[in-house]
């Protein structure tokens, strides 16, 4: 017969409908992480089609960030309160749809409108996903099922990475967006059968949290944005000043609100509090290393997208086998350790990639690849244990919503790090030729380049040695009263 789990407050759940969940929910991170890698090896090949700029194609990555950030929040929320499983599905839908409206952009005004409302249904899934596998796995095993989430995400951004070489070499980008219709179109047939674990808890939405965290965000990255396409000015400074002083306000609505997004009391918890801050100084120092060096590997070294590509597949592909391992490892021993020493590893992976030149052996790339896939694989699961592990049952949406917030923030400021910290050593111009697609630049103007590169890499080294700071002094998450009482 087979055997039933039992969790406190549900209705019993099958081991066989445990792995078909948990099956379906990597699905969608599958597929919400081949649309990542697939932009990012595009983006060249977007700015020129589309006869754009920098500043503008930009946007088509921070576009689906920024909405991915503050509407994770309240879909988590939502999520806790009309269903988990019905909001994740309703995801996919949005998702799949949009990304065929984005393959047919005719302009880049466009192509980010329709980014912005597929990143909404991919945070519908993101933001609830954890939540589900909280709900769904008993509470010793929630390493095991995170690590499986992460090796989806890794294998997603591997077929991403391969997908998005092909397919921008030898069809066209707008196939990048296509290729996530069929995909989401079985997914969504799944997890419609199998996904109705609904969980709910009744609670208001918090819309000026929510107006206040969209402006703040929306001020801080467009001034960002135009300081690192065109230089400060008096207008941009101001927006920039702006957005952070809304944080002031920002705080003092959330104290006061019954139902605020950012329940600051789940901040008291020390082991929470620090796993929401190493996922975002990780998040802001990680990002923008792939970013440059798939810059570099096209404008300076001259590579087409497929041939970049497999040069970054060892990490992608050392870190999907690794991941569930270590989320075992996690379950057994703790985050805290295992956590802060993979942010260590992906630093010694970057060092690697400082020794990069124009005309270096690409056994480097290779190399840098591989080590920080080994500690991206060490971190995610455990990390992402920690947060849930430490958060109560009836605020795992909630949980699952602010790390994708963070995580979503972090990433963002990462593009902007590193645009801002290349120019700031090298002319605007030079490296803007590589960021808008020049095919391969030629002489000084690549030891320029490379020479920024190495600068913005010594930046993000700095932000990671913070988010293990941060991860070492989390303490101990494995307190089974922490999560579910």
């Amino acid at each position: 017969m087979e055997q039933l789990i039992i969790k406190k407050g549900e209705r019993k759940v099958s081991e066989r409908q445990q792995k078909i969940i948990l099956g379906v929910l990597v699905m969608g991170v599958f597929m919400a992480s081949i649309d990542s890698t697939i932009v990012l090896l595009a983006f060249p090949a977007i700015t020129q089609a589309l006869h754009s700029n920098l500043a503008t194609i930009i946007w088509v990555i921070l576009i689906y960030m920024l909405v991915s950030a503050v509407a994770a929040t309240q879909l988590g929320r939502i999520g806790d309160i009309f269903g988990r499983s019905r909001v994740f599905n309703y995801g996919i839908a949005i998702f799949t749809i949009f990304s065929f409206l984005c393959g047919i952009a005719p302009n880049a005004f466009s192509l980010i409108a329709f980014r912005a409302v597929q990143a909404f249904g991919g945070a519908m899934m993101s933001s609830n996903s954890g939540a589900i596998i909280a709900d769904t796995f008993e509470h010793s095993k929630l390493g095991r099922a995170y690590g499986f989430t992460s090796m989806g995400w890794n294998i997603g951004a591997m077929v991403g990475i391969i997908l998005g070489g092909i397919i921008t070499t030898y069809v066209g980008y707008r196939y990048i967006f296509f290729i996530n219709v069929p995909i989401g179109a079985v997914m969504f047939l799944l997890a419609v059968k199998y996904i109705n674990i609904n969980r709910r808890v009744y609670e208001k939405l918090d819309f000026p949290g929510l107006i206040l965290i969209g402006g703040l965000l929306a001020l801080i990255l467009f001034s960002g944005v135009t300081i690192a396409s065109i230089g400060i000015n008096g207008f941009d400074l101001a927006m920039l000043l702006i957005g952070f002083a809304l944080i002031y306000p920002l705080i003092i609505i959330e104290k006061r609100n019954p139902n605020p997004i950012i329940k600051l009391e789940m901040f008291d918890n020390k082991v929470f509090r620090n796993s929401i801050l190493a996922l975002f100084f990780q998040a802001l120092g990680y990002i923008g290393v792939n970013f440059m060096l798939i810059m570099y590997l096209q404008g300076v070294r001259g590579f087409t997208p497929f041939y970049a590509a497999v040069l970054l597949l060892p990490g992608y592909l050392i870190s999907s086998v690794l991941a569930p391992i270590m989320g075992r490892l996690s379950d057994r021993y703790g985050a805290r350790r295992l956590a802060t020493l993979g942010t260590l590893v992906i630093i010694a992976g970057i060092l690697v990639y400082m020794r990069l030149g124009v005309n270096s052996s690409i056994d480097l790339v290779l190399l840098g690849s591989a080590i920080i896939g080994i500690g991206a694989s060490m971190f995610w699961p455990a990390n992402n244990s920690a947060i849930m592990k430490s958060s109560k049952a009836d605020r795992f949406g909630t949980a699952s919503g602010l790390s994708r917030l963070f995580s979503s923030i972090g990433i963002m400021g990462s593009f902007i790090i590193v645009i801002i910290a290349s120019t700031l050593v090298i002319p605007r111009k030079v490296a803007f030729e590589i960021f808008v697609g020049t095919s391969k630049l030629i002489g000084g103007v690549s030891s320029s380049f490379v020479h920024g590169m190495h600068f913005s890499f010594i930046f993000l080294i700095g932000i990671l040695v913070i988010a293990a700071l941060t991860s070492l002094t989390r303490g101990n998450e494995n307190e089974p009263s922490s999560a579910l009482s």
